[in-house]
């Protein structure tokens, strides 16, 4: 059963920092393309970082260039979301995801509780 426990949200100021972790399981985690996304209150789910299964690269959304980064820890089934200079328009809650393979609609997973991220003074 595939399972996605997301963590480190919390209240933070404008200009701060929070690092974010989401645990894996239930599939071979260093064989997939990990996603995190972001929903805001009354806005549709966004994708906010990409990393590669190797860990090698990364994309990101225009809107978080430059603040983000994104690792993961093979070894751990954790994908990291470092998020620096942290706007009130961040705030959403966090999620994370694997990237299904072509064709693989199975692999389609449910969403995890995700991490309440808010940013406010």
């Amino acid at each position: 059963q595939v399972q996605y426990v997301e963590s480190g949200g919390g209240l933070v100021q404008p200009g701060g920092s929070l690092r974010l972790s989401c645990a894996a399981s239930g599939f071979i985690f260093s064989s997939y393309v990990m996603i995190w996304y972001r929903q805001a209150p009354g806005k549709e789910r966004e994708l906010v970082a990409v990393i590669t299964s190797a860990g090698d690269r990364s994309t990101f959304a225009d809107s978080v260039k430059g603040r983000f980064t994104v690792s993961r820890d093979n070894a751990k089934n954790t994908v990291y979301l470092q998020m620096n200079s942290l706007k009130p328009e961040d705030t959403a809650v966090y999620y994370c995801k694997r990237r299904p393979r072509p064709g693989a609609s199975w692999e389609n997973d449910l969403w995890g509780q995700g991490t309440q991220v808010t940013v406010s003074a």
